[in-house]
């Protein structure tokens, strides 16, 4: 048969014979009479163990070990690829759950209880967007300490059950609605601020968040927060001038110095 038979025989490309062939790993006949070069069904076969074998990720340094291997040290290769296969395949499957739970909604994407704590802020009236920032917070926070959650969500429970905080959650959905010259902006900055005081002076710390995550982490929920909604960034620029800073942990700071102090407990 012509190469191109022998591709089509094989499921190959002429081109992916002729690397084949460069590669050294299947034998080039010699060119008949008619200068053609004619190959056997052996070579069929030869070329479909190759073929396997590179789609199976095999390095084609290593196809041509295995080619010229004994059949029982090429049976156990083709175990172990079998193994490192089988391990692949269960890896993205998991990878697909995951994307799954991340596209088909809160309730899949997230442990029930912090499901249950969104709905509640829901219940209360708080803004959609500001219920996707917790969410989003929520995601990387269950996935990274998943022993914590059920302790933190408790947490935030309590303290939506005050009604300041309640107030607090209602005002920020009102600023998100503000442009950043907005002179209303700076009205609801006064009042988050003269909440946060009270809350803070009433527990004696120095901040408002009861989800200890490690700096780092808080850094990274913060940038997912203010990604999601921008005009955050503003009101947090107006809250340091008022003596707090920071989002997902509310800090209180000593105004007027650069970038604001945290100040002590």
């Amino acid at each position: 048969m012509t190469i191109g038979e022998l591709a089509a025989y094989a499921g190959v490309t002429v081109r992916a014979v002729r690397h084949y062939h460069a590669k050294g790993l299947l034998a080039e006949p010699e060119r008949d009479a008619s200068g053609y070069r004619r190959y056997g069904a052996a070579d069929v076969v030869e070329l479909i163990r190759i073929r396997t074998l590179a789609e199976a990720g095999v390095p084609l340094a290593r196809v041509r070990e295995l080619l010229q291997a004994g059949e029982e040290e090429f049976a156990a290769a083709v175990a172990d690829i079998d193994r490192r296969l089988r391990a692949e395949i269960r890896e993205r499957q998991r990878h697909r759950e995951r994307i799954a739970r991340l596209t088909a909604g809160d309730g899949l994407a997230l442990p029930p209880e912090v499901v249950a704590f969104l709905d509640r802020m829901r219940e209360l009236g708080v803004d959609e967007r500001i219920v996707r920032v917790e969410r989003d917070g929520w995601i990387p926070l269950a996935a990274h300490s998943p022993g914590r959650v059920a302790e933190w969500v408790a947490r935030k429970r309590e303290q939506i059950a005050d009604p300041r905080l309640i107030e607090l959650y209602l005002t920020l959905g009102q600023a998100l609605d503000r442009g950043d010259e907005d002179a209303g902006l700076v009205e609801l900055a006064d009042r988050l601020a003269a909440c946060l005081t009270r809350m803070a002076d009433e527990r004696g710390v120095a901040y408002v968040g009861d989800v200890d995550a490690s700096p780092p982490f808080v850094e990274l929920m913060d940038t997912l927060a203010f990604d999601t909604v921008p005009p955050a960034r503003r009101l947090i620029e107006l809250l340091a001038e008022r003596g707090w800073t920071g989002w997902t942990k509310l800090e209180r700071v000593d105004p007027g110095q650069d970038g604001g102090t945290p100040s002590s407990p």
